[in-house]
């Protein structure tokens, strides 16, 4: 995996100096031949090498090789980078460069030679499928708890009277108990009675069609193998045999929608009652299967997993009273996971009943969930990661440089993993769409958490399970993807990412390429305010691209930028700055910086010089708590910034057309209006693919809502006011935008008294806030089409108010109103709304009310 992501990442290198409008060197083009040519093979060859370390805890030698070559070659130019643009001196040919990369060519040419023979002979192998999931299911009982209501839900499936074959989806992450549930289902007593025939397969990744429908039709017909029949010949024979009668085939460990297509003609509709169960860990491939009926598996609750563990470690007796706190403690460490608790379960069925033991198991629990050579837990979790397609591992075992439990922020995770460079480019997208396109299939696989969603149901915030994350660290430090600091330095000074515990070890990374902090917030709240948190980073962290310095208001860690921006190679900067701090125009040599976050306290904004308009690379621009004063762009040196999406925490920025024709393809805005001395803010409909603009105005600047235009694009839009703003000559202008989706207005006044919607507007709105709008007291709705698809209504600080509008009520899609500090006839209204609402569609909303 990590020689994939390397080679993935070396591409990237090339391809931006290649493209690059003015790049710190270039690279003979003979070479770049040979160097492309040499990352397409060896893709290619690891997109289809099984390797036989796959569950082995050493790496595999092959890929090992690989990667470490990988890496000499981008040492060598990103070194040669470095020196070239701290010279600053021009480009001139450098002989040593070109022979050092020559060497590493050679050695690239040497692997590829080495590794065409085994390439020819892994395009005729298929993946080997674990033992576990090709053998048929256990006879032994299977013990299942906390799962009744979805066995119940099921079982009334099958029996239910609908006569159509049905398919019955049932979906989870591995372990988490899918399997067990439909044997189970299988093994009943009702079912055995119901269906005329009850047939099993195991599907898996690597599926072999004629394979699968052989081994139905052995299991249906009770034993006729039919070894030398063609798959369609199996096909039509189990079709045959199917036909006319009630049956119930349980396909296990689905991964794809393609293994469905080719054998769903071969199970005929009898209009008789037969069903068929797929368990998959795919929530995407379950809704394609029935996306009416989709059965979700969930964690086990706390009394659930007890259950279920002393089941498995005592059978029918007690556990005793001195084992059972210790037992307590073993079981919450299992998260809630069926196949952890049953495994650990397992392991202390078979050793020792003391204290003693069971204190020795606890204490090393998760090394004996992952580390275990033939446990069953540590191959279905393994399986999840092995399968997984070579451009997705990356962005797995990235999820676990983050602590344990860590609500990660989704837009975060995206941009440092394209600042990590190991996003393999397809049909043209860009990396952020990308990054999006794959957390997605994460999600989908079960593999990552949705732990919330945002106001228009997008995933804010993800968590990993910790079971996952241990397996995550393991097969990164196994791979040298990632090395996770205690308070001691890494092995070895060629580590290209390392997670630190502390900034103290921040001299010891020559060759690192990322830094992720993750300091202890216990740490850093010890520390007394007489201490010094000025970090100053050394020149041996010459080579570093990515650098995440700021985690949380509880990290006292500053840095100076002038410091950060000797980083010359840094494509993602992420830190809180020193209050003494400038804006350096050494910015400028940051040739491929991609995304800039700085977090700094007031009391002045920061000034930013010319140089800013020289990174063609910058994707995002982000400045939180202090604001940033951008320059103005006219001049011989700027550049279009075509690649810019997000600019946020600027005031007072020039919406001209100079400024708006240097950042086209800008997303996200978030500006701060002081001053009423602007130009040509009408030029901003002109930036076509913004999609979420937030501003605030401030004192002089109550026209400005008024002369400003609005394109078509945008979806999230956030406007806080000033008083004197009267919003009944505005809210039409936000109501025309055909694609927004969520609206949050912020003070302002309705001087008439009235808000009076118009037909046809606000048609894609799904999220509604209001906030001290002052003077709003009838709102009139004359029907629910102004608002059809409207889901979430916030209601702040709207004393006189006098009611909700009763048609709101009426919006099917409405999930939630919430309201505070608002009128008491404003809260009577929403309490028969949500009555109405239920009378209406069955479905009571939820009513928050706060009077704070």
């Amino acid at each position: 995996m990590a020689a994939y992501g390397a080679l993935v990442s070396l591409m990237h290198i090339i391809d931006t100096l290649e493209k690059h409008p003015s790049p710190p060197i270039s690279i003979d083009e003979k070479q770049v031949q040979s160097l492309t040519q040499n990352i397409t093979f060896l893709q290619e060859f690891l997109d289809c090498y099984i390797s036989p370390f796959a569950d082995s805890h050493e790496a595999d030698p092959l890929e090992r090789r690989i990667a470490d070559a990988v890496y000499a070659a981008e040492d060598v130019i990103e070194s040669r980078i470095v020196d070239q643009i701290h010279s600053g001196s021009t480009i001139v040919e450098d002989h040593d460069f070109y022979h050092n990369l020559q060497k590493v060519i050679e050695e690239m040419d040497l692997i590829n030679k080495e590794v065409k023979s085994i390439a020819v002979e892994a395009q005729t192998k298929q993946k080997p499928v674990a033992a576990f999931s090709a053998s048929s299911p256990t006879v032994k009982e299977n013990v299942i708890v906390g799962s009744d209501e979805v066995f119940l839900e099921v079982l009334d499936k099958l029996t239910s009277d609908q006569l159509n074959r049905q398919i019955i989806p049932i979906t989870g992450m591995g372990g988490i108990g899918k399997t067990t549930l439909a044997m189970k289902l299988f093994e009943n007593a009702l079912v055995k009675d119901r269906f005329d025939i009850r047939a099993w397969t195991t599907i898996s990744q690597t599926y072999n069609v004629r394979e699968t429908l052989r081994e139905v039709l052995f299991r249906a017909s009770g034993g006729d193998s039919s070894s030398d029949l063609s798959e369609n010949e199996l096909g039509e024979k189990l079709h045959k045999f199917l036909f006319g009668r009630r049956y119930l085939v349980i396909i296990d460990d689905m991964w794809s929608i393609e293994a469905w297509e080719k054998i769903k003609n071969f199970f005929p509709d009898n209009q008789n009652g037969s069903r068929i169960i797929v368990t998959t860990r795919l929530s995407d491939l379950s809704s394609k299967l029935n996306e009416t009926c989709i059965i979700g598996m969930k964690f086990l609750d706390e009394a659930s997993s007890w259950d279920l563990f002393c089941k498995t470690v005592f059978g029918k007796v007690s556990c005793p009273i001195e084992l059972e706190k210790i037992g307590k403690n073993i079981v919450a460490n299992c998260k809630g996971l069926p196949l952890s608790t049953a495994t650990i379960g397992g392991l202390l069925a078979k050793s020792e009943r003391t204290k003693e033991c069971w204190e020795r198991i606890e204490q090393n629990l998760n090394s004996i969930v992952i580390n275990s050579n033939d446990g069953f837990c540590l191959k279905i979790v393994r399986m999840s990661y092995i399968y997984l397609p070579n451009y997705l591992k990356p962005c797995f075992l990235y999820m676990g440089v983050f602590k344990e439990d860590y609500r990660i922020r989704v837009s975060m995770l995206e941009k440092l993993w394209v600042s990590e460079g190991f996003l393999k480019p397809r049909n043209g997208k860009c990396l952020e769409t990308l990054a999006q396109e794959y957390f997605k299939e994460l999600v989908d696989r079960n593999l990552v958490l949705v732990d919330e969603l945002g106001s228009t149901g997008n995933v804010k915030y993800c968590k990993i399970h910790d079971l996952l994350r241990d397996m995550c660290l393991k097969e990164a430090e196994k791979e040298r993807f990632y090395h996770v600091t205690r308070d001691d330095p890494p092995a070895s000074i060629s580590e290209r990412r390392v997670v630190l515990k502390t900034a103290g070890l921040l001299g010891s990374l020559s060759h690192t390429r990322s830094i992720i902090c993750e300091y202890d917030e216990t740490s850093s709240e010890d520390k007394t305010a007489s201490e010094d948190d000025k970090v100053l980073l050394t020149r041996n962290l010459r080579l570093l691209r990515t650098f995440r310095a700021y985690v949380s208001a509880f990290n006292n860690n500053d840095y100076f930028l002038e410091n950060v921006f000797e980083l010359v190679n840094s494509r993602y900067l992420a830190i809180r700055v020193h209050d003494e701090s400038r804006f350096s125009s050494s910015i400028g040599l940051l040739w491929n910086l991609q995304t800039l976050i700085i977090r700094s306290s007031p009391p002045n904004n920061l000034h930013v010089p010319n140089e800013i308009w020289k990174l063609h690379q910058l994707r995002h621009l982000e400045f939180r708590i202090r604001e940033l004063i951008l320059p103005d762009p006219s001049g011989s040196e700027a550049v279009v910034m075509e690649n810019l999406q997000t600019l946020r925490g600027v005031t007072n920025l020039l919406l001209n057309e100079e400024m708006v024709k240097r950042i086209p393809n800008v997303k996200k805005l978030r500006l701060t209006r002081t001053s009423n001395q602007m130009e040509g803010e009408n030029y901003l409909h002109c930036l076509s693919k913004l999609e979420n603009f937030y501003f605030s105005i401030f004192r002089d600047c109550d026209d400005f809502l008024l002369r400003i235009k609005f394109p078509n694009s945008i979806k999230k839009l956030f406007v806080s006011a000033i008083y004197a703003t009267e919003l009944e000559h505005i809210l039409p202008k936000f109501g025309s935008l055909p694609l927004l989706e969520k609206l949050v207005l912020k003070n302002g006044v309705f001087k008439t008294g009235k808000w009076e919607t118009i037909e046809g507007q606000f048609q894609k709105l799904k999220f509604l806030q209001l906030f001290g709008c002052r003077g709003l007291v009838n709102w009139i709705v004359s029907d629910s089409s102004h608002f059809p698809l409207l889901q979430k209504l916030t209601l702040e600080y709207l004393s006189e108010l006098e009611e909700i509008p009763s048609e709101v009520g009426e919006i099917a899609t409405l999930k939630s109103i919430s309201l505070d500090k608002c009128s008491e006839a404003a809260v009577a209204s929403a309490k028969k709304i949500v009555e109405e609402h239920e009378d209406l569609f069955g479905e009571q909303l939820d009513l928050l009310v706060m009077r704070r």
